[in-house]
């Protein structure tokens, strides 16, 4: 069969040299508390298995996903340290749970039954849970309520274990919210509760990047980083708390010039008009593989020779334009939407800011059509 890998000059890069250097840090930051790197959506659009791996061997000992599914194919990769599924997984999917040797969040008691009885089926040994409190996220989790009663429906089962016990801040990304701190205090009120009655799990978590970079006194025993660990910083505000490297960046290569005369309107709409004569090189790639189709309307730009053009007018759905004006511009030159060019950079917060949006969609947003090549 013909190899069609690189056909199309579209791709990124996903730095692995990155990866480590941001888990270090964010390590360091946590420590005491350990390091769950979170890798759900296929770590966040670069590749869940290298990333995992990466993130691993520079110190974070748990994986966090969103899916069964994904925990299954860490666990097919080889890869053996405990995964944390972040949500309940539903009842169905429970001797898929226990099959792979992952750890789930549990907040119902038809989550609890069902993975009780998926141990019993498998034969296997008790398995650890970890119970998700709900403070205010209000998106899932047991009220606090009921969290004593549901510890009280996992120490029933003896096919089951309390391992953990985790809630998730909403508004950890503004630094120094009241909210937050009203959150810590249920939190903190339910831990109160069951220590009276000398129940600890041994894993109490409650950060995510924003709450570890902006609340360092909630770190508990273990932090859930995700956005931080790509380098991308889960809020202006925080930006600067510890040094991040960016590991994702999008390129492509022209694929075709044209000059035009003043006045020339451009792409779906015709909604950008030339200034004054000038070249317009398309670029073969678009919406579908994630980059916005109102991107050059906000504003956008792309790199070509280490400065700055502006997309033209609407993203298609497999190409963009750019207008380099005078500048020399030939097919098959380096053009980069996302990462650094000479003296420039273009970040997926730029293209948050411009979009009204935030860079975790921007990342997640790259898509399967957009080869990863992985360095370092």
């Amino acid at each position: 069969m013909t190899d069609l890998s690189g056909l199309r000059p579209v791709w990124g890069e996903v730095d692995l040299a990155a990866v480590r250097a941001n888990a270090r840090v964010l390590a360091d930051l946590a420590s005491p508390a350990t390091l769950l790197a979170v890798v759900k959506a296929d770590a966040y659009g670069h590749g869940a298995v290298p990333v995992a791996r990466a993130a691993l061997d520079a110190g974070a000992t748990w994986l966090g996903v969103a899916l069964v599914e994904e925990g299954a194919a860490l666990r097919a990769a080889g890869i053996d340290a405990p995964i944390l599924v972040l949500s309940e997984p539903a009842p169905a999917a429970a001797d898929a749970v226990i099959a792979h040797g992952l750890t789930p969040v549990v907040y119902t008691p038809a989550g609890i039954e069902a993975l009780a009885k998926a141990v019993v089926d498998a034969g296997s040994d008790p398995r650890p849970v970890h119970l998700k409190v709900d403070t205010g996220m209000h998106r899932a989790g047991c009220t606090v309520d009921d969290a004593s009663s549901l510890v009280d429906a996992i120490a029933a089962r003896p096919e089951l274990v309390l391992e953990g016990i985790c809630t998730h801040f909403a508004v950890a990304d503004e630094p120094g919210h009241a909210y937050t701190l009203e959150q810590v205090a249920r939190f903190d009120a339910v831990l109160d509760d069951l220590d009276a009655r000398g129940v600890r799990p041994g894993l109490v978590h409650a950060a995510n990047s924003a709450g570890l970079l902006g609340e360092p006194s909630h770190r508990y025993d273990l932090v859930r980083v995700g956005i931080a660990l790509y380098g991308v910083p889960p809020a202006d505000a925080l930006e600067h708390r510890v040094a991040l490297q960016p590991v994702l960046s999008l390129h492509a290569r022209v694929a075709h010039v044209k000059a035009l005369p003043a006045g020339s309107r451009v792409s779906y709409g015709l909604r950008y008009e030339l200034p004054r004569a000038g070249t317009i090189a398309t670029v073969p790639v678009g919406y579908a593989d994630g980059v916005p189709r109102n991107l050059g309307l906000h504003g956008g730009e792309v790199l070509v020779g280490g400065r700055r053009f502006p997309i033209a007018g609407t993203v298609t759905m497999d190409q963009l334009m750019v207008d380099v004006g005078d500048t020399p511009v030939d097919v098959g030159d380096d053009v980069v939407l996302l990462g650094r060019q000479g003296d420039e950079e273009i970040t997926a917060g730029e293209w948050a800011a411009r979009l009204g949006t935030i860079a975790y969609e921007i990342v997640t947003g790259i898509g399967p059509r957009v080869p990863r090549r992985y360095l370092g």
